[in-house]
């Protein structure tokens, strides 16, 4: 059971149809898609590349990195993408521990990747541009354009995705290809997809949202995508007309708001728009609706799990809230014992079902404690249940920072402000933000004596982190409330800086 078989049957009987066309007008056929997908497959599986097999990629969005995942897929090896924002010592870490059988980067930053490969025993290295051009894309072109795909059971890996936790140690998140098949399965029939709808794909495709949940949609269904390599408010503009549905994180939709001259006109032919990868602002959801008449479908989702809840397509969309749970999806809320809590009191969430990952890359004991007795999986999220079943998420037991739909884990972060010079401690927290959702804040404690400037503090940041964890303001204390355990009150930090930037 390999997830390219089911692409495969859906996209093969119409080799001619337009699968997707980019913002520039570069339109790709069905047939040539599968016919890029399997040079690539040849040319890794020529290299002695074996099923489970990781393939670590690190570029920016483009047709060819669809195809390279897609080849991954068909080969039966282990799709490992990165942030392409990721520096040195966040790459460092998941090649020595995902020991992938082959990296491809940016041609920007080959030279960090042959660095760091002497280090890694990584056997092959190649770069791909942003235009899809570069080492593999000349290897791939001298290889036949069939293969056969790989069998693979069910629950073989087929992705390897990382997140991290409050202790700051990243964890490879192992999904396969029964979690993906059977979530996008799902997603297609809740979300009502078919081949008449046309997708403005804008979303990234390192990340499950884009990668997962877009793609998913439409490779299963025959459809159609108009492929930005970002968001811009004019991109949307320009391409939403003839598009059927967008998917999109709160930043997407505020950015459109705060565009004066987006409105109906542009969401004509809309038949869905949906929100995930952090909240949605109850003001967003009412202001949207206000200006295009759509409301905005939300949705709740984690890496480990793939799609868990959703408002309903045909039904309320309750604002504020991420649906019921969806088809062969189980959601409960219980107490710290484990014991279930009534409709109306918040606890901590807990899923299972076909959509939950097989556990975490070579951690076992870390697998163990996030698993619950009758398989079900720990969120750490902290949600309470509606008398009507909806979910409603309150906040977070872990202290992760969502900020434009990605993941900010505050140990990471810490741990680099700490470093520097004059710094004592720090507390990262993050703050509501109008465009971004949150926005990443360093609460910070000098050392006696030190004044760090918050613009340096900054700076040494962005040279060590991807940009999109690097604080965007440096909060300076005396010192950082703690309880009588000693542990950093940071719901104090929030409430005192909540109107930072609103």
């Amino acid at each position: 059971m390999n997830l390219f078989a089911a692409i495969e049957d859906t996209l093969r009987p119409s080799p001619d149809a337009e699968l997707l066309t980019t913002t520039d007008g570069v339109g790709y056929s069905r047939g040539e898609i599968l016919a890029r997908v399997a040079q690539i497959a040849n040319a890794l599986h020529g290299l002695g590349a074996q099923p489970g097999d990781r393939i670590t990629v690190q570029v920016h969005k483009s047709v060819e990195c669809l195809c390279l995942y897609l080849a991954c897929l068909q080969a039966g090896l282990v799709y490992h993408p990165l942030n392409p924002a990721y520096q040195q010592g966040e790459v460092d870490y998941f090649l020595r521990n995902a020991e992938p059988f082959a990296i491809v980067c940016d041609p920007d930053k080959l030279p960090m990747v042959q660095a760091l490969s002497d280090d890694c025993s990584i056997a092959h290295i190649f770069t791909m541009d942003e235009a899809g051009m570069g080492t593999l894309a000349d290897a791939a072109d001298a290889m036949p354009d069939s293969f056969a795909t790989v069998e693979r059971a069910g629950d073989d890996l087929a992705c390897l995705l990382y997140s991290s936790g409050t202790t700051g140690v990243p964890k490879g998140i192992m999904l396969t290809h029964d979690n993906l098949l059977s979530n996008a399965r799902t997603l297609v029939e809740a979300w009502g997809f078919s081949a008449q709808d046309r997708l403005f794909h804008c979303l990234p495709i390192f990340h499950v949202h884009g990668l997962f949940v877009a793609l998913g949609c439409i490779l299963l269904t025959g459809g159609s995508m108009r492929w930005a390599a970002g968001f811009s408010p004019e991109a949307a503009k320009a391409h939403l007309p003839e598009c059927t549905t967008m998917m999109g994180v709160p930043t997407y939709y505020t950015r459109l708001l705060a565009d004066p001259q987006f409105g109906r006109e542009h969401c004509s032919n809309i038949r869905l728009f949906t929100s995930g990868s952090a909240p949605l602002l109850v003001e967003t959801f009412n202001e949207f609706e206000q200006r295009t008449g759509h409301r905005i479908l939300e949705r709740y989702g984690m890496t480990e799990t793939g799609m868990n809840t959703s408002n309903p397509l045909e039904g309320e969309r309750k604002p504020g809230t991420v649906g019921p749970p969806l088809p062969g999806v189980e959601v409960r809320v219980v107490d710290d014992a484990g014991e279930p809590v009534p409709a109306g009191k918040v606890g901590n969430l807990q899923v299972r079902g076909e959509n939950v990952f097989r556990g975490y890359w070579r951690m076992p004991e870390k697998t163990r404690e996030d698993f619950r007795e009758g398989s079900w999986f720990d969120t750490g999220d902290q949600a309470m249940l509606g008398p009507d079943g909806y979910v409603s998420i309150v906040g977070r037991s872990k202290d992760m920072v969502i900020t434009g739909g990605l993941n900010v884990y505050p140990k990471e972060v810490e741990d680099v402000i700490n470093g520097f010079e004059g710094v004592k401690e720090s507390a990262i927290i993050g703050v509501l933000h109008p465009d971004f959702g949150e926005a990443v804040v360093a609460v910070v404690v000098a050392q006696s004596g030190q004044a760090p400037d918050p613009a340096a503090i900054i700076d040494y940041a962005k040279a060590q982190l991807a940009n999109f964890k690097v604080p965007k303001h440096v909060e300076l204390v005396d010192a950082l409330p703690r309880n009588t355990m000693g542990k950093v009150q940071k719901k104090a930090l929030r409430e005192e800086l909540a109107k930072l930037f609103v």
